[in-house]
């Protein structure tokens, strides 16, 4: 079996050992040294770090982190692309340690109120509950429905003003004797402005409240407001200290990536090795899970015919090896700066085309596994897999090189997914790429967000906290229900002894937000513009050497003026560039402008 031309990847996985490889055609270099700045570790880089912010700041993306890798052990780990996934389960958990501690003390809090109270702290509990009410009925969504919008409003204006009489009754009992506080509450009764509830729960002659009870009652929503700005600070400190870009590359002294438990420890043990491994365990549902979103996947297919001029010689043989090893150098070259007139010039361009990776990558299903420990991730059980799948162009086992190109600090990460296969005279091409946009804007603006509150003053922030007590108990209680769930899934659900499954989610793709800025959209077109065409360059090269005609092959892929390519896929024909003329069996239409369709 002969062997892909794949190169070996600076501080990456080994590689297969390359052959002899072709010449190169006269304009790319017959070196290709390697990438110039060599693969950075992807657990420090900007994505990782967003990422692990992004755990403090929404609860909704930690718990679904948290779900997937520590209480799913059965599903493996989806390929983390530019990112460390094991680094941003670490910082889930921290977090919800942090915040699952204070939710145990803020709901405690409320609780022990109640009987040093007397039962006075209804006043304040009650609207709380009007207040939180009005949140769930507004929802999160940011274009709610419009009844929800106006129900919400009421609500919460209705608990605003419920809150506001709570708080005078509570301050004229405070400061008032118990004739004013009886002329007061008997004023308000007789007016209905209050509840028959909260007047009978205040009265103090009924319940026997004195002015302990009162000041307890005020001093709760105080105690509950610091210890909702201890929590915010202590995220604030997180976010600003081990998670900033000064100290976020130094993995060792991670305070999330010391306090470990032996399940942590283990389940993430297991994600390292998954994650960046060349073997691709998949779901049948999602089998690209991890890589983001499709963009523009393509195939064709042509015959292999003999060219004329042979002179009546045989052409040689073309395998999917043979092939590929005609690719390789030419996606290779990408790296390499154009001449810019002199060395220093030439070293100082920061294309990321000059960290472009290549390796080979071997899709096999999960099905028919024992154990997730049982997957082949051995160097030996690789190479079997590989060379077994290269050729034989199965269904499900599958060998694909794949290309890729993180920017933007692997916040844009553009992944090609690249499949020859010869079969019956026939050769079929299959070119899937793949795009990660970048995280989430509020992970973005992690670093703004700590920073504004951080050095904020102490009356700004009394206000913040004042403002998320009302809703303290309730945030509590769902915190402490989904701790518990999780709990309850790990002890009843039987996942650490179930068949293994391929992942349901991927982390980054979880994260990522489904719009770029259009720096970053011009910088996806143009690496996969730049890695198909490399790739279609290379099967014509391998088709020409072996001395098979590829007129067919242009003609599928035509490259016309100013870089316009013509590409026949499964939901129509794309051409890209200007002044374009695409021709079929049935038409033929003249495009004018950049034309998408």
């Amino acid at each position: 079996m002969s062997q892909s031309s794949i190169p070996q990847q600076p501080d990456g996985p080994p590689h297969t050992p390359p052959s002899t490889p072709p010449s190169a055609p006269p304009d790319v270099p017959a070196h290709v040294p390697p990438a110039v700045d060599p693969r950075r570790s992807p657990a420090s880089s900007e994505a990782t770090r967003l990422l692990c912010a992004g755990t403090y700041l929404d609860d909704g993306f930690r718990d679904a982190v948290i779900d997937e890798l520590y209480v799913h052990e059965e599903r493996f780990a989806a390929p983390s692309l530019g990112h460390d996934a094991s680094r941003v389960l670490a910082h889930a958990l921290r977090a919800r340690r942090v915040e699952l501690g204070w939710a145990a003390g803020i709901l405690a809090l409320w609780i022990i109120a109640i009987p040093l109270t007397k039962g006075l702290v209804a006043l304040l509990i009650v609207p709380f509950l009007v207040l939180g009410l009005a949140r769930w009925i507004r929802g999160r969504s940011a274009a709610a429905p419009v009844y929800r919008v106006v129900a919400a409003f009421v609500v919460r204006w209705y608990g605003r003003l419920m809150l506001l009489q709570s708080a005078l009754l509570l301050f004229f009992l405070a400061v008032g004797d118990d004739e004013s506080g009886g002329e007061f509450l008997g004023d308000v009764s007789d007016t209905g402005e209050f509840l028959d509830l909260a007047v009978s729960l205040a009265a103090q002659e009924m319940w026997g409240i004195g002015k302990l009870e009162v000041w307890i009652t005020i001093a709760v929503p105080l105690l509950v407001a610091w210890a909702v700005a201890t929590q915010r600070g202590q995220f604030a400190r997180a976010l600003t200290q081990e998670l900033s870009r000064e100290r976020f590359a130094d993995q060792r002294s991670d305070p999330a990536e010391l306090a470990e438990g032996a399940r942590s420890r283990r389940l993430r043990d297991r994600i390292r090795v998954e994650q960046h491994a060349r073997l691709v365990m998949y779901g049948a549902d999602d089998p690209f899970c991890g890589a983001g979103e499709p963009y523009e996947p393509w195939s064709l297919s042509v015959e292999l015919r003999p060219r004329k001029n042979l002179d009546g010689k045989a052409p040689e043989p073309l395998d999917n090896s043979a092939v590929m090893r005609h690719v390789v150098p030419l996606v290779e070259a990408l790296r390499v700066p154009s001449p810019h007139g002199s060395p220093q010039l030439q070293a100082a361009v920061r294309d990321r085309l000059r960290e472009l990776e290549i390796d080979e990558v071997v899709f096999l299903p999960v099905d028919g596994l024992p154990a997730r420990t049982a997957a082949p991730y051995s160097p030996e059980g690789f190479e079997a897999h590989r060379s077994g799948s290269i050729e034989e162009g199965g269904e499900t086992r599958r060998h694909f090189l794949r290309i890729r190109v993180g920017g933007w600090g692997e916040e844009i990460v553009t992944t090609v997914f690249v499949r020859v296969h010869t079969q019956g005279g026939m050769l079929m091409l299959e070119v899937a790429p793949h795009v990660l946009r970048p995280v989430k804007p509020l992970y973005r603006y992690a670093d703004r967000i700590a920073h504004r509150y951080r050095h904020n003053h102490h009356f700004g922030k009394a206000v913040w906290a004042l403002g998320q007590t009302p809703r303290s108990a309730g945030q509590a209680l769902v915190t402490l229900g989904r701790s518990l769930g999780h709990g309850w899934r790990l002890l009843t659900a039987g996942h650490a002894h179930a068949l293994p499954e391929g992942p349901a989610v991927s982390v980054r793709e979880l994260g990522s937000d489904d719009e770029a800025s259009l720096f970053q959209e011009m910088d996806i077109s143009r690496y996969l513009k730049s890695v198909q065409d490399r790739v279609a360059n290379g099967v014509t090269a391998a088709l020409r050497e072996a001395g098979y005609e590829t007129a067919e092959f242009e003609q599928k892929i035509v490259h016309v003026a100013e870089g316009g390519t013509f590409i026949e896929n499964t939901r129509g024909n794309v051409t890209l560039g200007n002044n374009n003329t695409v021709t079929s069996k049935n038409f033929t239409t003249a495009t004018t402008g950049g034309n998408r369709g």
